[in-house]
């Protein structure tokens, strides 16, 4: 018979086994619509749903690894530099001694503030951020870089590596255009840092931040208001701190005979019959998705058609392992008009939708910058209506808001609004392709 210790023991060893053997990715993989109209060639949609599971504890989470890069050129004066000390001092009340910190800052150059290290001493690295004072220019991406260099001291795979950037002004020391610093994104993330971009008040180049961000996979947000800084901060370390899975990749095999077409709002490899997506992380209750765009072969009415297998691999940042996720997606040929609109997959439609209206939202701002004003504004006053007349089809009270949005953004194309106007566009446009939490 078993004593009482020797069941507690054979307790804990079943629910550490199962802790470890769940996953902490959900995946989620279907049709726009379960049935295709029978009796030609058919365009249809795939969406593939990544779901980051809950966290068991916030006690086992991943270890960090963050070098905050801060802009400290002459433009911060003020109430810019205030704000970002006291939000970058803010955020180490959410570290822990086994994570890793650096501080960067940057002017007409870079310079180590605070060099990567453990976080045993928070009231030495607080001391030494409120000693950054303004004055100088902007060499935006050597500090980037500097902040890297910091991160890669302690770069590995069970960590969560990160380099977050603020600034407020145009880089003007060194290498300053949108491609320039979307070739460092990537190289970045290949080496599996993420980079987020922060830019404050009006003046900084969007394109440059957004491209930044998206090449690396990290976040980018627009803080007009110097007292967002905190809360923006905080959103941030909120992501940071609850990655659960990394090194994320998806293949999708399309079966003979279905020909992937492109992927919406994501970037990635469509070859042959194969698309694969890379994904830096994903974060504990949230959803990032992949949509693919096929064609499909002319079918007769009540025939079946496996479009795909949909393969994800991840390391699970919990418990330290390779995991692996499999599906297939099946559609039915039919020759009712009726019963193809009424298969329709509510969730994955509003993605498309969403992605769609993206593209002409991203079209509108190129006209937009070539002096195409009214272009513009029809462009997006027709996505406002197409995003509304979706969102009563689909009963989706966001795609609603988003019209609202286009709506407004059509009447702020003018000369004294378009800096701000562009701003948040293009703040909106990434949040939306890439399914940013904030």
């Amino acid at each position: 018979m078993k004593t009482v210790l020797q069941t507690i023991i054979a307790c804990c060893v079943f629910f550490v086994s199962l802790s470890l053997s769940a996953h902490q990715v959900k995946l989620i993989a279907e049709p726009g619509s379960e049935a295709v109209l029978a009796g030609a060639p058919r365009t249809v949609y795939l969406k593939i749903s990544l779901n980051g599971l809950p966290m068991e504890s916030t006690r086992v989470r991943a270890p960090v690894n963050v070098a905050l890069v801060l802009d400290r050129s002459g433009s911060m004066s003020g109430s810019k530099i205030q704000q970002a000390r006291e939000a970058a001092t803010r955020v180490l009340d959410y570290l822990q001694a086994k994570d890793i910190f650096a501080v960067v800052t940057y002017a007409s150059s870079e310079s180590v503030l605070v060099p990567a290290t453990k976080l045993t001493d928070k009231d030495r690295i607080a001391t030494d951020i409120a000693k950054i004072r303004p004055g100088g220019s902007t060499a935006l991406y050597a500090g980037v870089s500097k902040g890297a260099a910091e991160v890669r001291k302690f770069l590995e795979a069970k960590r969560v590596n990160r380099v977050i950037l603020l600034s407020d002004g145009l880089a003007n020391v060194g290498p300053q255009t949108p491609a320039a610093l979307g070739q460092l994104g990537m190289e970045l993330g290949q080496d599996g840092i993420a980079v987020t971009t922060l830019g404050l008040g009006l003046d900084y180049n969007e394109d440059l931040m957004v491209q930044l961000a998206r090449k690396s996979d990290g976040n980018h947000a627009f803080v007009e208001n110097t007292n967002d800084l905190t809360r923006i901060f905080e959103q941030e370390f909120g992501d940071v701190l609850s990655v659960v899975a990394q090194q994320v990749e998806v293949l999708i095999r399309c079966q003979p005979g279905v020909k992937p077409l492109r992927l919406l709002g994501r970037e990635g490899s469509v070859q042959g019959q194969q698309a694969d997506v890379r994904l830096s992380q994903l974060y504990d209750g949230q959803e990032k998705y992949i949509l693919l765009e096929l064609q499909v072969p002319t079918g007769e009415a009540q025939q079946s058609l496996k479009l795909a297998n949909v393969e994800v691999n991840y390391l699970d940042m919990q418990a330290q392992r390779k995991r692996q996720l499999q599906s297939e997606v099946l559609i039915q040929y039919s020759d009712s008009e009726s019963h193809v609109k009424a298969s329709a997959n509510r969730e994955v439609m509003i993605a498309v939708t969403e992605q769609v209206a993206l593209e002409s939202s991203k079209e509108a701002v190129r006209l937009r910058d070539a002096g195409d004003v009214q272009g513009a504004r029809g462009l997006l006053q027709k996505n406002a209506e197409y995003l509304k007349q979706q969102g009563k089809v689909y009963a989706a009270p966001k795609l609603e808001r988003q019209s609202t949005q286009n709506e407004e953004m059509s009447e702020s194309l003018g000369e004294r609004s378009w800096k701000r106007s562009r701003k948040q566009m293009r703040k909106d446009q990434y949040s939306i392709e890439k399914q940013q939490k904030y």
